[in-house]
C-alpha cells in the first residue's frame, strides 16, 4: 500500500532534484523516493549500530572482560592477510 505525502521543496532543490533524476535515467519521483530509502536504511543502520556499541559497554561493564586494542589490530592484520594467528587475550579489568 502506497500513502501520498506532500513535500514543498525550495525551488532551488527541486530543480538539483530533477537535474540528477534525468542524469540518472530516472523519474523526479522515483529518484525521490530511492534516496529516501536509502537515508532511512542508513539511519536505521547507525541505531542499530549504536545499540550494539550501548549493549557491549554495558556487558563489559559487567563482566569487566575486555582486550587490548594493539592486540586486536594486530590479529585483524594478521587475518586480512591470510596470515595464521591466535586470538587476543581477554583481559579482566
Amino acid at each position: 500500500m502506497t500513502t501520498a505525502t506532500t513535500l514543498k521543496l525550495p525551488d532551488p532543490l527541486k530543480a538539483r532534484i530533477n537535474s540528477a533524476a534525468k542524469a540518472a535515467g530516472k523519474t523526479p519521483h522515483a529518484f525521490m523516493i530511492e534516496a529516501l530509502t536509502e537515508q532511512t536504511e542508513r539511519d536505521e543502520r547507525r541505531r542499530d549500530f549504536l545499540n550494539a556499541a550501548l549493549a557491549a559497554e554495558k556487558e563489559t561493564a559487567k563482566t569487566g572482560i575486555t582486550y587490548d586494542a594493539d592486540e586486536v589490530h594486530s590479529y585483524l592484520r594478521a587475518k586480512i592477510s591470510g596470515k595464521s594467528t591466535q586470538r587476543p587475550r581477554q583481559i579482566k579489568r
